[in-house]
């Protein structure tokens, strides 16, 4: 299987640019792994020989850790991130690193300084970012599933755009040691798949607390022995089984948000609402309308919190240790980040539009507290408007509402978790070179968010959406 994905990599990836190096150790990783040809052994492994497609500013021993940006192109990453290392240990091969918004700073997989990512499914059309290559990878059939990074949307808004399912994690529920961040009070790893189940197998290999990680969490730990087998030594078999059952079916309240004051595209949310309506019809569930308040505060919140932390992460790109001058090379949306973060961090500000921006946040996870005392989970559309097309001129607030509905799950911490909710047939105009489909349609998300360490709320529900 891992070859076919090489050869599918080989003839299709120029078009798509999903994937900026492929893994040229990859044939001894098979072997140290347990694995002839991708083929595994007849112990079980958690993930088989599956592959993996990892962004670029996550470490990969021995593969350039780029950020989508020239300031680290010839940056080679000397350790495993923690999350690499769960997969190797648990039977999984990195394919290779993935394409990226340069930084992770964009949200429509334009801004890598290394080409636009196209979006595998309606060509023309951007695929999301900012892990636009992990999400494009998995869409394209590159690999089995892919890692990314999510700060305020950017697994969930490529998901949706690209047809597939991402997984934005507890904050802290995963290490994020070996990931060269964009905000560290918001950023997460997270799994992408073309199922649910997929992405919950993968979430379930990277997930627990690390030592080298001073924010990861202890619920959702599992050990993971060298080879992760159906059981471990250090649970009992009937443990472990519990551990990995899917839960019992319940009656769940599902909580619509209300979307009133924010800008959105009817046929989306048209969309969404009959899918959730199929969904709670089917099993008996409730559904509630949610409104939460300060949601319209997310996106200038996000940005504040994003602006000053991208900005004081960024002081030790300064070409002395390793890597070029940030400024010297960076593109215009990392230098607007930069910029912007100095100024709102000079000392004549003494820090009050970021202490006021944490207060807004605090504002916004408490309105989340609040509504999951009475729902299981939250639905709503994962992106508010359809892709724009590649090269297509918008405006910095039109680019930045995209992480409108999913930048405030990172904001309160919480899981939020993007699945196909089906296509809207009116694709845009599109230029001449990738004419209009009517038949194919732009893919939609259905975003479901849950309380933190709930994930398995949000497979639950996921694994319904799949059905209808």
């Amino acid at each position: 299987m891992v070859k076919q994905y090489l050869e599918k990599i080989k003839k299709d990836n120029k078009k798509i640019n999903a994937i900026l190096q492929v893994n040229p150790n990859l044939e001894k990783e098979l072997k140290v792994n347990g694995h002839h040809k991708g083929v595994p052994r007849k112990s079980k492994i958690l993930l088989g020989a599956k592959t993996i497609a990892v962004k670029a500013n996550i470490n990969v021993k021995g593969l350039n850790a780029s950020c989508g940006s020239k300031t680290l192109e010839n940056y080679k990453a000397p350790y495993d991130a923690t999350v690499v290392k769960k997969i190797k240990d648990a039977g999984g091969v990195i394919v290779g690193m993935a394409n990226m918004d340069e930084f992770a700073c964009g949200g429509s997989g334009e801004t890598s300084a290394f080409g636009v990512t196209q979006n595998p499914v309606v060509p023309g059309l951007v695929p999301g970012g900012s892990s636009s290559g992990s999400v494009a990878a998995v869409a394209a059939g590159f690999c089995d599933m892919a890692l990314g990074s999510d700060t305020g949307g950017s697994i969930r808004n490529p998901a949706s755009h690209c047809g597939v399912v991402g997984l934005k994690p507890t904050y802290g529920s995963v290490s994020r040691y070996g990931l060269i961040d964009l905000s560290m009070s918001l950023d997460q790893i997270g799994p992408i798949a073309k199922t649910v189940s997929d992405v919950e197998l993968l979430f379930n290999v990277i997930k627990g607390k690390d030592e080298k990680d001073s924010i990861s969490s202890l619920p959702h730990s599992r050990p993971h022995s060298k080879i992760v087998s159906a059981s471990p030594p250090s649970l009992p078999k009937d443990s472990l089984a519990k551990s990995l059952a899917p839960p019992k079916s319940k009656s769940l309240t599902i909580g619509v948000l209300d979307l009133q004051g924010l800008k959105y595209d009817e046929r989306i949310q048209k969309l969404v609402d009959e899918k959730i309506t199929q969904v709670a019809k089917k099993k008996g569930w409730k559904i509630k309308n949610v409104k939460l308040n300060y949601l319209d505060l997310g996106v200038e919140t996000y940005y504040s919190l994003v602006y000053v932390e991208f900005f004081s992460a960024t002081r030790k790109f300064d070409g002395r240790r390793y890597g070029k001058k940030i400024e010297d090379v960076a593109g215009p949306e990392v230098l607007r980040r930069t910029l912007g973060g100095s100024e709102i961090s000079k000392a004549e500000h003494s820090g009050r539009y970021y202490y006021q921006a944490l207060k807004a946040k605090k504002l916004i996870a408490q309105e989340f507290e609040k509504a999951f005392k009475q729902v299981d989970v939250i639905v709503c559309p994962t992106v508010p408007r359809l892709p724009h097309k590649i090269g297509e001129k918008i405006s910095i607030e039109e680019m930045y509402s995209y992480d409108a509905l999913t930048a405030p799950a990172n904001l309160a911490g919480i899981c939020a978790m993007s699945v196909p909710a089906g296509r809207i047939s009116e694709v845009p105009t599109l230029n001449s070179s990738h004419p209009k489909s009517e038949t194919q349609g732009v893919p939609i998300g259905l975003q479901i968010m849950g309380d933190k360490f709930q994930e398995d709320k949000l497979f639950n529900v996921g694994k319904e959406v799949e059905k209808i």
